[in-house]
């Protein structure tokens, strides 16, 4: 096992990655879901919370897996296997979604999240016994990784004799959450992995498509619900129309730069750039949650007040247009996007919402969507106005009689 090339040609996803991808999907598809009934029920707000940690320790095993992929994947014997116990982690992690966000039970969480870990730790020994150029760094991966998995275990041993007061569970969770962020920084002092730009683009690219993939499974469940009724009403076809429109103009935002350029040129911003999407893939799963929501509150009662149910879908969108252009920021040398057209799309959707009793909750939804789709044609008319001028810069191109 050593480094793979950074500037590796035609450097793609594996198909063992696409297949570890779709037990996320069943984890995603879990915290969506178990969200969507919070908020439902009225409990949006209190469960908020337990959704962003089990969502970070979704995001956090599979941003690991995936930048370990990009410098070390093999895809021999070994390293199948020890994927396919991380791929497990996933699974059981999953199963204890319900448990963790209804009744704050973290046992089988930190379960599926231990054997996650523990099958990356075996991959990062593998790399510090078979890569002597980055020995000192896998072994520093290997250690930091392990001893946080220890916390974790103690977080839960601690909780569970009743030697945590509650009042302490989610500073601790913080301080743990923060020393897993810690450990790439400190294991690559020594000597930085061999990740490849490129493949890491797509790789957060794909994940993202999953997550836009969740909002429609979401809203999908939400028109089954609403149809449970017995009719087609005209909120409900506003509330799917819209939430489809909003989500491809949400996709066209995200792909308007090819990042992996730009993470070539700015490795040293990939911390940043990495880190600042566990808010945008956080937005998109609570997007998904509001969405259905919104879809289901348009055919049959539900307790949410329809202005809570507007800022579920509002403030998601608010906060992925926000880090969406400070990743795009941290990418290219000149973000695509306006700096003034976010603020001001923000600034609208989140504001939507306070109209809700009188508007109604598809008509906010549709304006959401309908702030995102102008955003889209004003940053695709500025870059098209750009290029126009930039073409005029240059003038034409006069060429010798003999040339022509």
């Amino acid at each position: 096992m050593s480094s793979r090339p950074i500037d590796e040609p035609h450097r793609v996803s594996s198909q063992l990655e696409l297949l570890f991808d779709l037990t996320f999907v069943v984890a995603v598809a879990a915290v969506t879901a178990q969200f969507a009934h919070g908020i439902a029920d009225g409990h949006g707000l209190s469960e908020l919370i337990p959704f962003l940690q089990v969502f970070f320790a979704i995001w956090w095993a599979w941003m690991n897996f995936t930048w370990f992929a990009s410098s070390y994947d093999t895809d021999d014997v070994l390293y199948r296997v020890l994927t396919m116990v991380q791929m497990a982690g996933v699974l059981v992690l999953a199963a204890g979604v319900p448990a963790a966000i209804g009744r704050s039970d973290l046992g089988i969480i930190t379960l599926g999240y231990l054997i996650m870990r523990a099958g990356l730790v075996a991959q990062w020994l593998r790399a510090a016994l078979e890569d002597p150029a980055s020995r000192r760094t896998g072994f520093r991966y290997a250690a930091g990784i392990g001893l946080v998995q220890l916390g974790w275990l103690l977080r839960l041993a601690l909780v569970a004799a009743g030697v945590v007061p509650a009042s302490f569970q989610l500073p601790l969770f913080v301080c743990l959450a923060v020393l897993e962020l810690a450990v790439p920084r400190w294991a690559e002092r020594e000597r930085a992995t061999n990740w490849h730009p490129h493949h890491i683009a797509e790789r957060y690219g794909l994940f993202t498509i999953i997550l836009l993939g969740e909002s429609v499974l979401a809203a999908s469940r939400g028109v089954e619900g609403a149809l449970e009724s017995g009719q087609i009403s005209g909120p409900l076809v506003v509330v799917a129309g819209s939430g489809l429109v909003l989500l491809f103009a949400l996709w066209w935002l995200y792909f308007l730069i090819q990042a992996g350029a730009g993470l070539s040129d700015r490795r040293h911003r990939s911390y940043w750039w990495g880190y600042g999407h566990y808010g945008i893939f956080a937005a998109l799963a609570a997007l998904g949650a509001g969405l259905e929501v919104a879809v289901e509150q348009s055919g049959h009662q539900v307790a949410a007040s329809p202005q809570a149910i507007g800022y579920a879908v509002a403030v998601p969108v608010g906060v992925y247009l926000a880090l969406l252009w400070a990743v795009h920021a941290l990418a290219v040398a000149e973000p695509v996007i306006s700096v003034a057209a976010v603020v001001g799309c923000v600034a609208a959707v989140l504001l939507l919402p306070l109209g809700t009793p009188w508007i109604g909750v598809a008509a906010v939804v549709a304006l959401v969507a309908a702030i995102c789709v102008v955003l889209v044609a004003v940053t695709l008319w500025s870059a098209a106005v750009a290029a126009r001028a930039g073409a005029q810069d240059r003038g034409p191109r006069f060429t010798d009689s003999r040339e022509s």
